[in-house]
């Protein structure tokens, strides 16, 4: 089956309104350093999933000197990734590939860290992509996720309507169910830290600022429409969140030394 694109151009653009340039997920540079704090990239060779539009597989390279590779299955995203990455002089050391979806295109052991902000939120089959990750990862290399999360139970009227607005394919699991995939697939050294009460301080303020200095630029940049849209779009997300149905959490597994 072939991957139909979600990330529309106004979609990227309002992302990137809210999240700084060339990110598509919250915590910008934050994010970044605490995805990778204690794993000492310098000089490592890194696996960015879902890599977007580029910005946090570029921010490991400028900044915290590993040699990067970004995927992404949307091919208009990884067009504009390579671009900014040129642009940023950057094209030696942050390349980024398309793919599709099942094997990755790597050999066994090639990358010493994996990481990934928000791509096994929208996937479905985590078993292949974490395989995978094991496959790629170097012995004792490490896999470090940034993922929304569910609570047990079934989806509320909420989360749906949320999921409507946002127009984006969901998979979410439990932080406890993301743990057991992690170590069902081979991973050890396993943690998952809860970190929701960042992100609803994170997305209140967002939700503000889209009713407020940002909206006329919004509007100007893609329309009333959207910009109303992706208003609604905070308003239900600041809800789940506060609600405790929609949660954000900090994974990370470690590849055995020995088989």
């Amino acid at each position: 089956m072939s991957h139909e694109n979600e990330y529309h151009d106004a979609m990227v653009k309002l992302l990137e309104i809210i999240w700084g340039a060339g990110y598509m997920a919250p915590g910008g540079p934050g994010n970044v350093a605490k995805m990778l704090d204690g794993l000492e990239p310098g000089g490592k060779r890194i696996l960015d999933i879902g890599s977007g539009i580029g910005g946090p597989a570029m921010e490991m390279a400028r900044n915290h000197g590993a040699e990067v590779v970004g995927i992404d299955l949307e091919a208009p995203l990884v067009e504009r990734a390579n671009n900014d990455a040129a642009a940023a002089g950057l094209a030696e050391r942050c390349n980024f590939r398309q793919v599709e979806v099942g094997p990755m295109p790597f050999a066994d052991a090639e990358f010493d860290i994996v990481t990934s902000a928000g791509a096994l939120t929208q996937t479905a089959d985590k078993g292949t992509i974490l395989s995978e990750v094991l496959r790629i990862l170097r012995p004792g290399g490490w896999f470090s996720v940034y993922d929304w999360m569910k609570i047990d139970g079934d989806y509320s009227e909420d989360m749906r309507y949320w999921f409507e607005m946002e127009g984006l394919t969901y998979a979410m699991v439990t932080l406890d169910e993301q743990a057991a995939l992690l170590r069902g697939a081979g991973f050890t050294d396993v943690t998952a830290e809860d970190a929701t009460d960042w992100y609803r301080r994170e997305a209140r303020v967002e939700y503000g600022r889209l009713r407020g200095e940002l909206y006329q630029p919004m509007v100007e940049l893609i329309g009333q429409a959207d910009a109303d849209h992706f208003v609604e779009n905070w308003r239900v997300m600041v809800k789940v969140i506060d609600q405790g149905e929609m949660r954000q959490a900090y994974c990370r597994g470690r590849k055995p030394l020995q088989a």
